[in-house]
Order: structure tokens, then C-alpha cells, then sequence
């Protein structure tokens, strides 16, 4: 549905945004962009909706030029942006109707009507966009971006300081537009809602995708778990029996032991590491394991890729 083929945005100050990007997203997925605070997410998003110049490269959606055809290829996109921009005396009703008639889209009353029920807006249809909450003006944004019944919807930082209640609904909402069809694209930086909601992810530092994955798939190769023992009392340090083991840690100020392991592997290396603990003469009350989520992973991603930038500079500086 998306084709993004070497990308790039250089500003005439010289700043590099984007590095040469590629990427392809299918129709119907729910695809998540994660990244820190300026790791090119927006930039890419603004690219692919024609805000933005790209420096290099081409953009298609739905087989459309996003240059060479831009009103075909914008009709079919619908954008939230992270900016609270609306018409502050204009109606939910009225602003969201003009949004619709500004692709040229016929008068659907049923549709906005739609629209506004499933954002829970039906009873602020009527008033004044001045007049609402900040969640509530995020949701107008969201109806005005699905009013054209886009194919491609970007969420670009859609729950950031809403409520709760606010974003459980705005994850059904998603899941509903999935099941009709529609492309969703999403930034975040609530991880839990990558993983909640992601069939894909895909994650951008410095302006350079760092790996697109699917989220299982991701999970599966990168997700380490962890064994935690609850000490009996706690250890200054570890016993002289336990230090050659890289993977086991004294951690929560000597009251616990943690060991990371492969929970795909066929030999986790437990049942040794309770032998050797016990003969330490070490005392546990307690054990739990632990799956590492998905921000364990986005963290170690990012600092992987940060290092590697250090690593390759100092090699360049010393050549």
C-alpha cells in the first residue's frame, strides 16, 4: 500500500533528518514507528504527506507518485497530527464536514455521523471547538483525518497527554479500521501501545531505520527472559562459586540474583545454576521468571545503534 524507496531529507543548513530510507508497508496492517525525541519519525511522516520536500528518493501509496500525483496519492491518506491545529469557533460538525469536502468528497452525512459516534463526539457535534477538552480535541483531529475515508491513516503521536479511557477507545478505533482495510501507521512513545497494537514494527534513531521486524517475530529473536531468586538474606557480592557466570547478576541491593537466558533455547542453563547456587550455600525464598517486553528491546536497539555510530566515528577519526 506504501512504498518508500530512498528517502532522504537534508536541510539547507545541513542537517541530515533522514538518511536514505526504504520501506515497504502492506495494506491493512498496523504498523508502529518507534523512536526517541528527533529520530526523524515525524520527518518521515511528513515526507510521505507532501509537508515536507524529501531531499531524495520517491514515495508511492496505493501505486500513486506522491509527487508526480500528489492529489491522488494525499486522497488516500488521512494525518493526525501531534499539534492541537483546529478551527477554535468552527463546530465538531462543521470542521469535520469541511475536511471531508476538502478532497472533494461529496456531502455523507451517515459517514461523518459515523465518524463522530465512534470517537464518542455525537454529543459534541454541535459545539465549538474552543470549547472542548484536550481529549477531546485530539479526537476531533482523528475524525477529521478519517472524514475523506482515507486508506492510509498516520497516527503521529496520537495518545500523548490523553487520558486512559481515551486511549483504550482509540485502540479499538484502530483495530476497527484494520479490519476494514485500512493501512494504519503509528508513532509512539507508549511502548505498551506498539505492543498491543503493532502487526509490524519498526524502529528509528538519528534519522536511520534500525530494524523493521514483526512484532512475534521480533518478540521471539530479541526477547530474552529473566530468573529472578528472592534471597533468603541478602549478599554483599556474589559467592566466589557463582562469579564466573556472565549472565547472573546481583541486583535489588543484594537481595536478589537475576539470570538472563534464552527461553528459546534448548538448554537454559537453570537447572545447573540451582545446583551451583545451592552449593554455594546460598538461600532463596522465592523465584519468578520474566519475558523481556518490547521496550527492553526498543532500549537495547537504540543504545546497539548509538554505540555502533561511536564505534565507526572513532575509526574514522583514527584513520
Amino acid at each position: 500500500m506504501l512504498v518508500v524507496h530512498e528517502v532522504e531529507k537534508v536541510y539547507a543548513s545541513g542537517l541530515r533528518a533522514l538518511k536514505p530510507t526504504s520501506l515497504s508497508i502492506r495494506k491493512g496492517e498496523i504498523f508502529a514507528l518507534l523512536g526517541p525525541n528527533g529520530a526523524g519519525k515525524t520527518t518521515l511522516i511528513s515526507i510521505i504527506c507532501g509537508i515536507v520536500n524529501a531531499s531524495g528518493g520517491r514515495v508511492t501509496v496505493g501505486g500513486h507518485d506522491t509527487v508526480a500525483d500528489y492529489r491522488a496519492a494525499r486522497a488516500l491518506i488521512g494525518l493526525v497530527p501531534q499539534e492541537l491545529t483546529t478551527d477554535a469557533f468552527e463546530t465538531v460538525w462543521g470542521t469535520v464536514s469541511f475536511s471531508r469536502g476538502l478532497f472533494g468528497k461529496s456531502p455523507d452525512p451517515a459517514h461523518i455521523e459515523k465518524v463522530l459516534k465512534s470517537l464518542s463526539l455525537w454529543d459534541k457535534r454541535n459545539s465549538q471547538i474552543r470549547t472542548l477538552s484536550g481529549g477531546m480535541k485530539r479526537r476531533v483531529l482523528i475524525a477529521k483525518a478519517l472524514s475523506h475515508e482515507p486508506q492510509v491513516l498516520f497516527l503521529d503521536e496520537p495518545t500523548a497527554g490523553v487520558d486512559v479511557t481515551l486511549r483504550q477507545e482509540m485502540w479499538a478505533l484502530v483495530r476497527d479500521l484494520r479490519a476494514s482495510g485500512v493501512t494504519v501507521i503509528l508513532t509512539t512513545h507508549y511502548i505498551d501501545e506498539a505492543e498491543e497494537m503493532a502487526d509490524r514494527i519498526g524502529v528509528i534513531n538519528k534519522g536511520e531505520i534500525v530494524l523493521v521486524e514483526e512484532k512475534t517475530e521480533l518478540m521471539r529473536k530479541l526477547g530474552k527472559k529473566q530468573l529472578t531468586l528472592q534471597l533468603a538474606q541478602p549478599l554483599a557480592a556474589l559467592p566466589a562459586a557463582l562469579a564466573n557466570r556472565p549472565q547472573l547478576e546481583l541486583t535489588a541491593n543484594g537481595n536478589e540474583l537475576t539470570y538472563t537466558y534464552d527461553g528459546h533455547s534448548e538448554q537454559t542453563g537453570i537447572a545447573a545454576l540451582l545446583d551451583e547456587v545451592e552449593h554455594a550455600g546460598v538461600a532463596f525464598r522465592d523465584l519468578q521468571t520474566r519475558q523481556s517486553s518490547l521496550e527492553d528491546i526498543f532500549v537495547n536497539l537504540v543504545s546497539d545503534s548509538q554505540a555502533s555510530r561511536a564505534a565507526a566515528a572513532t575509526a574514522r577519526e583514527a584513520a
